[in-house]
């Protein structure tokens, strides 16, 4: 099958997902284009079935904002036409699945067929959509593609409750590369950020306020005041300088490490005792998964998708928006030596569930579906 991905090639949730689903349909032999205004961040090119079509975008003076919908709707005709796509996957909704509902009306025209598959990722509904003037493009786009899916039942309810939505949604969840997310042999940088036996915390995200980084930071506070401990922030984005000004106010300067953007964080991972994701909305959670992967437990909120993610008691613990008191109790709780390889053992089972190679059938299938009733409606 020719499969054209349209997605935001940066570090985000929605981005990840598609590349890597991309990949992973180009090892198990489709042939896979993606079409976006950069390569994608974890696009390589080792398989002879990966392809990359750049969407240029020219500014014009009579344009305030470069017309990237337009342009990548051109993007998505040429590349349809010239390499026969089979059909368009397209992350996230706005622009791009009206930008592709836009190409898909052009190619009718000249007798192509091409359907739609939109994934739903989160602040495309949550945030995005839900601005009254994106909502009539948001629905309409959903209902006019051929498939639509969400990454957790969570966000397709919100999707549900927010907007008409009259196509069905099938809910894949994200998944994980296990070959590349496992534990590795690095206990040198772990004694060089704990050098007297510390319990390592990690959080990883792009400091936005939804993220409420702040907890993290008065969590950890609290909690190396009964076990030592050391805390990495992994990520960047517009709390990151203020998140940096708190740490010095509340908390030792020295035992709170801001590394910014990192590639290979499952490196990181590799040496954490315990991941924190206190966000006050959370699609899925994609990188808790990552971390569970690498055994390493989770105290998360209890939003959104977090709970279809993780198992409280086992792989983490869920708690509250904003319970930082319960938070640093559950922590101590899984920190404690009786208990941690236990939470390690239960991060890593619960990974394991969301192995790339258990999700991918899941999307094939909505691509065969979805290829069958656009026959079916041709003929």
């Amino acid at each position: 099958m020719k499969i054209g991905i349209v997605c935001y090639p940066t570090y985000g949730g929605s981005g990840v997902v598609a590349t890597e689903l991309g990949k992973a349909l180009a090892q198990k032999g489709h042939e896979v284009h993606f079409i976006t205004y950069s390569q994608p961040t974890r696009l390589d090119f080792f398989n002879q079935n990966l392809y990359y079509h750049e969407v240029s975008v020219n500014n014009y003076p009579l344009f305030e904002y470069p017309p990237y919908e337009l342009a990548l709707a051109s993007r998505i005709v040429d590349v349809a036409q010239h390499v026969g796509l089979d059909l368009v996957h397209v992350h996230y909704a706005i622009p791009h699945a009206s930008a592709a509902f836009m190409a898909k009306q052009i190619l009718a025209q000249k007798g192509i067929n091409l359907p739609v598959v939109t994934t739903l990722h989160g602040t495309d509904i949550t945030l995005v959509g839900k601005d009254a003037s994106y909502e009539p493009v948001v629905t309409f786009s959903i209902n006019m593609s051929d498939g639509v899916t969400a990454v957790s039942e969570s966000l397709k309810q919100e999707t549900l409750d927010y907007f008409n939505i009259t196509t069905p949604i099938d809910v894949i969840p994200n998944f994980i590369d296990l070959d590349r997310f496992k534990k590795q042999p690095k206990e040198h940088f772990r004694k060089a950020i704990c050098p007297n036996g510390e319990r390592l915390l990690v959080h990883i995200s792009n400091f936005r306020k939804v993220k409420r980084v702040e907890d993290v930071l008065t969590m950890f506070c609290s909690l190396r005041k009964i076990v030592p401990a050391k805390l990495l922030l992994v990520g960047d984005g517009p709390e990151r300088i203020k998140m940096e000004e708190l740490a010095r106010k509340i908390c030792a300067y020295e035992d709170v490490r801001f590394l910014g953007k990192l590639e290979q964080v499952e490196e990181v991972l590799s040496v954490s005792d315990l991941f924190v994701m206190p966000s006050e909305k959370e699609s899925f959670g994609l990188a808790a998964l990552e971390a569970m992967a690498c055994e390493v437990p989770v105290i998360s909120s209890n939003a959104g998708g977090l709970p279809e993610l993780v198992q409280n008691g086992i792989s983490g613990y869920l708690c509250n928006v904003g319970d930082v008191d319960d938070m640093v109790k559950k922590a101590i709780h899984i920190l404690d030596e009786n208990n941690l390889a236990k939470f390690k053992q239960g991060a890593l089972a619960r990974a394991k569930e969301f192995d790339i190679q258990a999700i991918l059938p899941m999307y094939e299938a909505v691509y065969a579906r979805v290829q069958r009733n656009v026959l079916k409606v041709v003929s």
